[in-house]
């Protein structure tokens, strides 16, 4: 029914079949679509999936509906829903789409929900920087009781002066879930309700920084965010690359720029969300507004899924 960023998981899923690369031939389905310049150069199997919509209004049932899709295999597989989120404005568009959208028949189950957090600050849990805070605000404070309520990991703030601690400790509950029965590799959380920041970060994994390369570890703490506050933990980029489902939501004008740079440009790949991109390949999905992909040349889906 749908194509293909709270973070939602599953920990025994097989590992997918290696990807198909694109063809160098013009015939080519995929080819016709995507040039050499982007994601057959890359060596990308099926590309992500880019829906964009007049505005916000407009994204949020489709946001509503690919949510509930992955709310129902989830729960279908393994009855959980495992999720993790961002920050920015993602819990507000996130809340319209599960809390105000009434399209179909399929409602949240948030029983069955469990909310963790792909990034957050280093701050108490109702500071104004808090991404627990907004979360909090937007969307859990909202929710009808019919519709149950969502098990949430925050952070525990008695590590708050120790950084590292306090990611090592938020990881140790990502262990306590993901890997309580069999020892797993990475925790693969059902769905990653993800952000984009204007310089191409998303979680807090930053350009250019170090914690990038970090391959074994989940969770990573940072103690000079380029982005106050400067202390914060985050789940590391092998998490963030290995959800069932990612879902990235941007929008407004002022992304236009750094969309070109992740879509079009060979540059741009080598940015956090491009990274993302081209390791989770058609396992991720953009929901954009139209000024968000001003310009932008890789192809989009307007207006549906």
């Amino acid at each position: 029914m749908i194509g293909t960023s709270l973070i939602v998981g599953y920990q025994n899923q097989p590992r997918s079949a290696p990807p198909t690369l694109c063809p160098a031939t013009p015939h080519h389905p995929i080819f016709l679509k995507i040039t050499p310049r982007n994601f057959c150069a890359a060596n990308m199997g099926k590309p992500p999936n880019l829906y964009a919509f007049k505005n916000v209004d407009e994204l949020a049932p489709s946001l509503r509906a690919y949510v509930l899709d992955a709310q129902n295999t989830a729960i279908e597989r393994h009855n959980v829903f495992r999720v993790a989120v961002s920050g920015g404005s993602l819990p507000k568009t996130l809340a319209q789409a599960l809390l105000k959208e009434t399209n179909g028949n399929d409602k949240p189950r948030f029983d069955k929900w469990e909310i963790f957090y792909a990034d957050e600050r280093a701050v108490p849990l109702d500071h104004e920087d808090s991404n627990h805070r907004l979360v909090k605000e937007e969307l859990l404070n909202k929710i009808p009781a019919e519709l149950g309520s969502p098990k949430v990991y925050p952070i525990d703030t008695k590590y708050l002066d120790d950084v590292q601690e306090l990611a090592d400790q938020y990881e140790k509950t990502l262990v306590s879930v993901f890997a309580a029965r069999d020892s797993v590799k990475l925790p693969l959380f059902d769905l990653l309700l993800l952000g984009c920041g204007p310089d191409g970060h998303t979680c807090s994994l930053f350009p250019g920084s170090d914690l990038l390369r970090e391959e074994d570890a989940w969770v990573l703490s940072i103690s000079d965010s380029p982005k106050p506050p400067p202390k914060r933990i985050t789940i590391s980029l092998p998490v963030a690359q290995a959800g069932l489902k990612i879902a990235f939501v941007a929008t407004g004008g002022g992304k236009k720029e750094i969309m070109k740079q992740i879509f079009d440009s060979d540059e741009g790949h080598q940015l956090p969300c491009g990274l993302v991109n081209h390791k989770g390949e058609g396992r991720v999905s953009w929901f954009v507004d139209y000024p968000a992909i001003e310009g932008v040349a890789f192809p989009s889906r307007r207006g549906s899924l």
